[in-house]
């Protein structure tokens, strides 16, 4: 047996031996040819395998090879691709300098940090329906408008709710609204664990930090078990700069937006040391009324790389701000007043005040670690947290007073708080409701978020990759309002009944009073080092802990032509309730639930003729109901009706390129079931709703539960380049998007009390919200060196209003024209320095249309539900475009305009 063993091990030895032997070594520097620099990280692979490596500090390589002749592919975000030959002689080749060039056509000034954990689709051997935006288109495009303006050229996004104010846009993907698209910055997920919900405010610095935004629609190619049903939208910011630099910059804009930045980069030194500071501000009037707003913008990055196996970033970033909030109306109300109206404002003494606004600061801060651990094994990992803090005022007391132009009258609402000689005494004690008074209070949104999330993979062979790793999320909120303003008042006193695990309305429940006195300010920086005391919160106060653990995996297989991928992932979700304020204090705490949910992907690809591709994907969601939805009626009473959601996707897709001629063709079909649909309205006029009186001007939410949807679509997008300093692009996206079945609704009021529940027929109802079809043709001329122009047209057809409605609403078609002109004038000695001008105009023919609806109304409905003989909205004239003019929602911005000056050292 000892002869067996000593005969096995000098086999094996020989076989390593041999193995040993056989590996040949392809050697290179690769050099940034714009500043005949090295550049490090860039990835250099064996064409038609997987196998390789990355560049060091000093853009240095080495990769061993089983073949003794092919080609190698050095690729780097925002430079040209290039593909070199080798042969090899005595087991190894230096290949010397290899010179790449920036691509204008891809992303410019890229330090990727987190590469196992970042999904960028150009790292994927297997293709997803993708859309990148770099840099610099970010920086033209957006000017004064939020992040999402960058997105509107794509195909299946639609970008709605500008006209509520600055950071208050909304976007949906193939149709699916934010909470059901995945959002990630530099791989981390950032959309709200309690109802997975983005608000682009907290996000206004976005423009500035982005090194490019890249939107996967459909399955696309994260690893997580995330929420990725209409995409995946992952942000890719800035990292430590490798050269020394910076930029200052100043930006003005219509109705008084100004915007100033400023930022610099030390550079990485030669002990791997740097560092990159950037910091703005902004204000402006906002386009329509009462639309005011202010905010500034950091972001704090350190670098160190210590040697070739290990590189560590840490980074902070955040953008407290606070603007002034307009909600949707009727179509009368804007027809009356125009189309800028917004009634949430008014003047006290001659000032301005609004009664909605929010504020909020978020600050993000992630620690990197890129681990290479040797030629064939990486591990990538980001250690992240949030802290949030803010909220958005609004009306409290049912005192409130209007003008007869439409705004609130704060002058006679502090004239009748006043009246009550002390603030607190006899109108509040002897009424509950609180009719006769009013102040502005805050709901505040309080959050610590922490996670960790890491990928380790291995090259198992030239062919065959494996990724596995960790997402791991911990969350605290805590929510309550307190008073903002108390307009005359000298505090506020209320009552309430506290509730045991049971008995939710029962007079024979122990009343709790609330007196408070203090308000508090509602600057972002303020409210992120101060919170209200227990006894000065009202109305409500409670938290939640949601804790999230899931592991993911991926193994992908290429050889030649052909590649095909496999992931999964499972995850368990955590979730309880704490309140404070409703509840006798035995009753606090809500029964703890625990949800497991799942994905797996699937695809593959061929590559044939070269310039030509095909591919076909699928994947199937068993998602974890959100945390708002598994307690109802925002009480610690569990919902039994809460389940998993399940989605399936399916998609396919070709794609074609060449030198001048690229193009995309994809195809998607996804089916979501068991999901909740909720939205929000306005109440337009005095109603009785179930048995419960409302008011005009009051916020109702409504709910569907158990509503089943389908998405199906072709996706076509294109670029063109027959000159060098002449592009033509174009997308066009047709969706066919229905709900299937009934659903289950529920109307609330703004304090999310239940006022009335119905059972309703979807069937067949088109989903609103996005344009089901769109097309877009854009091109930029550079008709002198660095001058150039660019146009995009897009058309906006088949948008429906944003209900949950069997026979629902649809709005009329609009087309929209943007401009710009670009100017770069080199300076400095050796012009290394650069003065950039921008100047674009959105909507450039003005053109006058409605962006959405949240509301339902047809022009032969009555006008008055409990006075038929008012005649019909047709009956009576009141029709605008087709559209019954008691329908609420939001007309798009009209022209704007914005320019920039840069200058770049």
């Amino acid at each position: 047996m000892k002869i067996f063993k000593n005969a096995l091990l000098i086999g094996f030895m020989f076989l390593s031996t041999l193995t040993v032997f056989s590996q040949s070594k392809v050697k290179g520097t690769v050099i940034d040819g714009e500043f005949n620099q090295p550049l490090s990280g860039a990835s250099i692979t064996i064409k038609g395998t997987t196998k390789g490596t990355t560049t060091d500090f000093d853009g240095k390589f080495e990769l061993s090879t089983e073949v003794k002749s092919g080609q190698i592919v050095i690729s780097y975000l925002g430079f040209e691709t290039k593909t070199i030959s080798f042969n090899i002689a005595n087991n190894s080749v230096d290949l010397g300098n290899i010179i790449l060039l920036t691509d204008a056509s891809q992303l410019q000034e890229v330090v990727v940090i987190g590469k196992g954990i970042i999904d960028v689709a150009k790292e994927r051997k297997t293709p997803i329906a993708v859309s990148t935006i770099k840099a610099v288109e970010i920086q033209e495009k957006v000017g004064t408008a939020d992040v999402t303006q960058a997105m509107v050229n794509t195909p299946s996004v639609y970008v709605a709710g500008q006209a509520g104010g600055y950071g208050d846009s909304r976007i949906t993907v193939r149709g699916f609204q934010q909470d059901n698209t995945a959002f990630l910055l530099n791989g981390q997920p950032i959309n709200g664990m309690e109802d997975g919900l983005m608000y682009w405010s907290n996000w206004s610095g976005m423009s500035d930090i982005a090194n490019f935004i890249q939107i996967q629609r459909g399955l696309g190619s994260s690893k997580l078990a995330i929420s990725s049903v209409g995409g995946t939208v992952n942000f890719v910011t800035k990292a430590t700069d490798k050269k020394e630099g910076g930029f200052a910059s100043m930006g003005v804009a219509n109705n008084d937006y100004f915007k100033s930045t400023l930022a610099y980069n030390t550079g990485m030194n030669a002990k791997g040391f740097g560092m990159s500071v950037l910091m703005s501000h902004w204000q402006g009037d906002g386009y329509n009324q009462g639309t005011r707003g202010e905010g500034q913008n950091y972001f704090i990055s350190f670098g160190y790389k210590p040697n070739d196996k290990h590189n560590f970033n840490f980074l902070i970033t955040g953008a407290p701000q606070s603007h002034d909030q307009n909600f949707t109306k009727t179509i009368s109300s804007y027809l009356q007043y125009g189309r800028k109206y917004n009634n949430n404002w008014g003047t006290l003494n001659g000032n301005y005040l609004s009664e909605r606004t929010n504020f909020y600061h978020k600050p993000v801060a992630n620690l990197n670690w890129d681990f290479n651990i040797n030629e064939t094994t990486s591990l990538s990992t980001v250690l992240y947290a949030s802290w949030g803090r803010g909220g958005g005022t609004g009306n409290y007391g049912r005192g409130k007073r209007t003008t007869s132009e439409g705004y609130v009258d704060f002058d006679a609402i502090y004239a009748n708080n006043i009246a009550d000689a002390d603030g607190i005494g006899s109108a509040e004690s002897s009424d509950p409701n609180r009719n006769n008074n009013y102040v502005i209070r805050a709901s505040m949104n309080n959050h610590a978020w922490y996670g960790l999330v890491t990928n380790f993979k291995k090259e198992l062979n030239e062919n065959l990759n494996l990724n596995f790793g960790l997402d791991l999320r911990t969350y605290n909120g805590d929510h309550y309002r307190q008073v903002s303003n108390f307009l005359g008042l000298d505090g506020w006193y209320e009552t309430r009944r506290l509730r045991d695990n049971t008995h939710f309305s029962n007079n024979s429940l122990p009343l709790g009073t609330n007196t408070v006195n203090q308000s508090y300010n509602i600057n972002p920086w303020y409210s992120f080092f101060n919170s209200a005391e227990d006894n000065q919160k009202i109305d409500y106060d409670y938290s939640e802990t949601i804790s999230y653990g899931g592991v993911f995996g991926q193994l992908e297989y290429s050889k030649n032509n052909f590649s095909t991928f496999f992931q999964g992932a499972i995850s368990n979700q955590s979730h309880q309730r704490f309140d404070y304020y409703d509840y006798q204090d035995e009753f606090q705490d809500s029964e703890k639930v625990s949800n497991v949910g799942y994905n797996v992907k699937g695809g593959a690809a061929y590559i044939f003729a070269e310039k030509h591709s095909v591919y076909a994907n699928a994947g199937y969601y068993s998602r974890q109901p959100y945390h708002d939805n598994v307690y109802l009626n925002f009480t610690n009473q569990v919902n039994p009706l809460t389940e998993n959601e399940k989605v399936l996707g399916l998609e396919a897709g070709y794609s074609f390129k060449s030198k001048k001629f690229n193009a995309n063709l994809n195809a998607y079909r996804t089916t979501w079931e068991d999901r909740v649909v909720a939205r929000s309205i306005v109440q337009s006029a005095n109603a009785t709703i179930g048995t419960t009186p409302v008011l005009a001007g009051d916020v109702l939410f409504i709910e569907d539960q158990g509503v089943k949807q389908v998405h199906s679509g072709l996706e076509l997008d294109f670029a063109y380049k027959p000159l060098d300093n002449f592009e033509l692009r174009g997308f066009a996206s047709a969706g066919n998007w229905e709900y299937d079945g009934n659903a289950i609704r529920t109307t609330r009021d703004e304090n999310l009390n239940p006022l009335l529940v119905t059972e309703t027929d979807l069937d067949g109802g088109k989903v609103g919200d996005a344009a089901q079809t769109t097309w877009g043709l854009g091109a930029k001329y550079e008709f002198l060196p660095r001058f150039s122009i660019d146009a995009d047209w897009r058309n906006y057809d088949k948008l429906y209003a944003n209900v949950a409605a069997k026979d629902n609403l649809e709005l009329p078609s609009y087309d929209v024209v943007d401009a710009g002109i670009s100017y770069k004038m080199l300076v400095g000695k050796e012009k290394q320095n650069s003065v950039s001008f921008r100047f674009n105009m959105n909507n450039v023919f003005n053109e006058v249309y409605l962006s959405e609806l949240r509301s339902n109304i047809k022009v032969t409905d009555d006008i008055s539900s409990t006075n038929p003989s008012l005649g019909t909205y047709q009956s009576n004239g009141r029709v605008y475009k087709g559209i019954a003019d008691g329908n609420q929602g939001f007309f798009g911005l009209g022209r704007t305009w914005n320019f920039t000056l840069r200058y770049n050292f």
